[in-house]
């Protein structure tokens, strides 16, 4: 079930949230817990199994860690079997089919193979149970008793399928007490009706975009075309994954959680370093608290340091997909941070910041034809288009149409990736003088932008979430 589809919107979402404040109190996490399985069988009726493993298993490595406090030694094995399960699990169901066709590569024989599905967000809560269980094992989060709050925990249908990523030591006391206030509902509704707008207006407008040009022979369509499609790629997956997250976090606060944001404006950066600063926190939270700290992080001599970034980075791109052009991607990133470190990052900060604004969206542009790409091949055909070799032309009646009739969608979406679009809106709200008309202009507006959201969706037939393949 998508957070952007008509069920979720005026039947799940509605009866839900009904039943959660009608209640009384200590029986809502009951009613979201149920709500979560529900949420996540709809649209994996096998895989909630493998959920529902995934809670029990971690739940009781949890207590099993506890029990092994007075031992250091069986308390570290304790956790090195919990990882190691956890990352078995997530290997098989993701990474099982790449090792096959990886094998049958470099083999004289075929070795045939069932191809599996992925089951739907398992990257997400499998990272989740991990950040639990290290934190116990650190003594930084306590062992969770109550196996409804844990499970709770894993499956909270707002960012289960998609993130953000939730550390369990920032939620532990809002499973047990959580405050429910008409203002805080309202905020969260404002924080979902904008992300529900990301994603249908614009996510979907630009993958349209995106999809036609793509789909076109290399080598047909020319330089200015190639670069209209990147970027229309880059529109689209900031807005369908952070409007994702906006909703996540919208609904977290209807129903009284608190999530932390996942993104912070990451297309105005002025270096690759404040980009992953910006995009996809979450993520680069837990691989810096979970992974790059644990090796040394950059207290360390150089040679060392470079190579916890470049582990840090391959394994964020394997993150992100069984593909080569994945780990290409990754390790693409580790070497820039790594140059901005050592080699230009200083005299970077002496140009003028236009020009740092440049240099930073090119790179991200060129980082995204990797992450786009069914292939590695593919990657490197559409990046010699973009820079010439490949093109049939420096310009095309095809781009200059995209540019034309597209013009407002580009400007609304450039807005809507700065602090401009945001600033704007809340501007108009307050210009009247009485508060009770500046709620009144609020309401119109955000009950204009989710009616024309409706609109879209319903008249629309292209709505995937990229993010659901990782």
């Amino acid at each position: 079930m998508l957070f952007s589809s008509v069920t979720f919107l005026f039947v799940f979402l509605p009866i839900t949230m009904a039943l959660y404040y009608i209640v009384p109190q200590k029986f809502r996490n009951v009613v979201m817990l149920i709500a979560s399985l529900i949420f996540y069988a709809w649209g994996e009726p096998i895989y909630i199994v493998l959920m529902l493993l995934s809670i029990v298993l971690n739940y009781i490595c949890g207590l099993d860690i506890e029990e092994k406090q007075d031992d250091p030694r069986r308390k570290k094995m304790a956790l090195i079997f919990a990882v190691v399960v956890n990352l078995l699990l997530l290997g098989f169901f993701k990474y099982y089919g790449f090792l096959m066709d990886s094998l049958n590569a470099v083999l004289p024989v075929n070795i045939p193979y069932r191809d599996l599905p992925l089951p739907i967000g398992i990257s997400f809560y499998t990272f989740q149970a991990m950040s639990y269980i290290i934190d116990v094992y650190r003594g930084e989060a306590k062992t969770q008793k109550n196996i409804l709050y844990f499970a709770l925990y894993i499956s909270m249908f707002p960012q289960l399928i998609a993130g953000p990523i939730v550390r369990y030591i920032d939620i532990e006391q809002q499973l047990k007490s959580r405050v429910l206030s008409l203002r805080k509902f309202g905020l969260g509704a404002e924080y979902f009706i904008i992300g529900l707008a990301k994603k249908v207006i614009l996510a979907n407008s630009m993958g349209q975009i995106y999809e036609q040009i793509a789909r076109q022979q290399m080598g047909t369509f020319s330089v200015l075309t190639a670069w209209v499609g990147c970027i229309s790629y880059a529109f689209q997956i900031y807005f369908d994954f952070s409007g994702y997250s906006d909703m996540a976090i919208g609904l977290g606060k209807m129903f009284g959680f608190e999530f932390r944001k996942n993104f912070d404006y990451p297309y105005i950066s002025t270096s690759i370093t404040e980009f992953w600063r910006r995009w996809h926190i979450s993520l680069s939270t837990w691989f810096r608290e979970y992974v790059y700290i644990p090796l040394g992080g950059n207290r360390c001599n150089q040679s060392r340091h470079i190579m916890n970034l470049l582990i840090v980075w391959m394994l964020t791109g394997f993150w992100h997909g069984a593909a080569w052009n994945f780990l290409i991607w990754g390790l693409f990133y580790g070497v820039l941070l790594i140059l901005e470190k050592y080699v230009w990052g200083k005299s970077l900060m002496r140009l003028p910041s236009a020009v740092q604004h440049i240099y930073a969206m090119v790179l991200v542009l060129v980082g995204w034809v990797f992450f786009s790409s069914p292939s590695l091949g593919y990657a490197f055909q559409y990046l010699g288009v973009m820079f010439g070799p490949g093109a049939s032309g420096f310009a095309d009646k095809q781009a200059l149409f995209y540019i034309f009739t597209h013009w407002l969608l580009y400007l609304i979406a450039i807005a809507g990736s700065s602090a401009f679009g945001i600033n704007l809106l809340k501007r108009i709200m307050s210009e009247p003088n009485s508060v009770k008309v500046r709620k009144i202009v609020a309401g119109v507006i955000y009950i204009g932008i989710f009616l024309i959201s409706v609109a879209f969706l319903v008249t629309e037939s292209f709505n995937p979430f990229l993010y659901f393949r990782f």
